[in-house]
């Protein structure tokens, strides 16, 4: 009988934590469109494999009558699943309890399950869901925020790290979403920010909406604190499990390989996606396309700096990392958001042991007031230092343009790329053939009884001289000028050929990046 009665009485306690806030704040919750936190769980992970852990942990709050406040799970579900088969932990806030406000034992049940995964060497997802710190735990909960951030800093190339806001992330909050490797939001559900409206408006009387200060739209492109962005919970749920397809579990291992597929050769045909006029643009992530394993490429940051392309796609099965100019946007011109972009993702698959293929077709760095300003000069190195350090395999291909610095930035053989090859289209200089003939025979120019004829004169001379992938082959700075039908060929040759590139590098604590 005792042992019966033991059981009963685990299936209460089971039951009455299992009810996290209680129905009336369910079903608020339900009001704005949102699910509950283990139903979250629930969709992402695989079915019947999820393990719930520290379900009876209880708040340690005692001030402001918190001791007479009974919290389940002290608003956050903590536990292990798999997701594609794939071992993972994951944390939900809970916005039912206490506004998914964070609490020392909140803080301690987010921390356990990231030492879990970082022992256990697996992806760690936190679901983000609160009202920031629970001000009556005082210091505590700051300290919470700080023990977090700290795992996450310590986790960061070593285990994928994925951050989901479904709800409001706000203050300190947001540094740990920050501080992870991609960042997912939701369209009217996702709130991120520093300081919300009403203080904005007290301290700079400025009025501004919470979606435009920091909705999903405004961190997927403005910002680019959100790697993706989704019109719903279950998208964003889809789009989690295709990454996690992607990626390996950490940076020992490779990311899974996929059965070798060819690719959708009638609908992305190289030959028909570069037009034949040099100064018109095109779609670079059809070119990238035209070459991939079933003409699948999974873009990040879609939205953000968008005269840069990155993303993964698989070549012979394997998961390689895609770094393009996409000439569709401000000709793909580098400047201050397109660098951090691009950087932070070679990083990301240097850490990761993911392969990089470069597309090059861009006039340079952005020019203009604006630009110098913002710091285009530091964010523009940023580049420069993650291709540099970078020691996976790196190929190159440089399509059309490929100019002055943005030549070098793109990955060239000075940046140390294993293989660089160039499109017969290829254009390498140190400026365009325009610009070059008016510095290089200005006097002439202007002497001239007709200026406008000569000027076209000397800019196909010099497009002749220069302006195509010859003269840096002759220097060896290109390895193979190739027909652009052979270029899945040469891409899946080179990948195999360099796939145990092992790297010396000097000894050192670490480098000093441009941040």
């Amino acid at each position: 009988m005792a042992e019966k009665s033991k059981s009963t009485d685990l299936r209460r306690r089971m039951r009455d934590a299992l009810k996290g806030g209680g129905d009336k704040a369910i079903e608020r919750q339900k009001a704005t469109g949102k699910l509950t936190a283990r139903e979250r769980i629930l969709a992402l992970l695989d079915s019947k494999s999820f393990h719930e852990y520290d379900i009876f942990v209880e708040h340690a709050g005692r001030d402001f009558d918190m001791d007479q406040k009974y919290l389940p799970g002290d608003g956050v579900i903590t536990g292990t699943g798999t997701i594609l088969g794939h071992p993972v932990c994951i944390y939900a806030q809970d916005f039912t309890v206490a506004g998914g406000s964070l609490g020392y034992m909140h803080a301690k049940k987010i921390t356990k399950i990231m030492d879990h995964a970082m022992n256990l060497k697996i992806p760690l997802i936190g679901i983000n869901d609160s009202g920031g710190a629970r001000i009556q735990e005082g210091v505590n909960s700051l300290a919470g925020y700080g023990e977090i951030f700290y795992r996450n800093t310590q986790a960061s190339g070593v285990i994928p790290q994925i951050s989901v806001i479904l709800g409001p992330c706000a203050g300190g909050a947001v540094y740990s979403p920050a501080l992870t490797d991609f960042v997912f939001v939701v369209d009217k559900i996702s709130k991120m920010f520093i300081t919300g409206p009403e203080v904005i408006k007290t301290v700079l009387g400025e009025e501004i909406t919470m979606e435009e200060l920091g909705g999903a739209r405004t961190h997927a492109e403005i910002t680019g604190n959100a790697h993706f962005y989704a019109e719903s919970e279950m998208e964003c749920f889809s789009q989690i499990k295709q990454l996690v397809s992607f990626i390996p579990w950490n940076n020992f291992k490779k990311a899974d390989p996929f059965p070798k597929k060819k690719p959708k050769s009638r609908k992305f045909r190289i030959e028909d996606i570069i037009p034949g006029d040099a100064k018109q643009p095109y779609d670079v992530r059809d070119v990238i396309r035209a070459v991939v394993d079933d003409s699948e490429f999974f873009e990040v940051q879609e939205l953000f700096a968008a005269n840069i392309v990155i993303g993964f796609a698989r070549l012979d099965g394997e998961t390689i990392g895609f770094v393009a100019n996409q000439p569709l946007v401000l000709a793909g011109v580098l400047d201050v958001d397109s660098s951090d972009k691009a950087a932070r993702f070679i990083r990301y698959c240097d850490a990761f042991n993911i392969p990089l293929c470069t597309f090059v077709d861009l006039p340079g760095y952005l020019p203009g007031v604006e630009q110098e300003h913002a710091g285009v000069i530091r964010h523009g190195a940023k580049i420069l230092y993650a291709y540099s350090e970078a020691t996976v395999p790196k190929i190159t291909l440089i399509l059309r343009k490929a100019y002055g610095g943005g030549y070098i930035a793109m990955c060239s053989h000075h940046l140390r790329a294993d293989f660089v090859f160039a499109w017969p289209t290829a254009e390498i200089a140190v400026m365009g053939p325009e610009g070059a003939a008016n510095i290089i025979f200005r006097k002439e120019i202007m002497q001239a009884k007709n200026p406008e004829k000569l000027r076209q004169e000397k800019i196909e001379e010099y497009k002749e001289k220069f302006a195509n992938p010859y003269v840096a082959a002759a220097y060896g700075y290109i390895d193979a000028v190739i027909e652009p039908d052979e270029t899945r060929n040469i891409l899946l040759h080179a990948l195999q050929i360099s796939k145990n590139k092992s790297v010396e590098r000097p000894q050192k604590k670490h480098g000093i990046p441009p941040f």
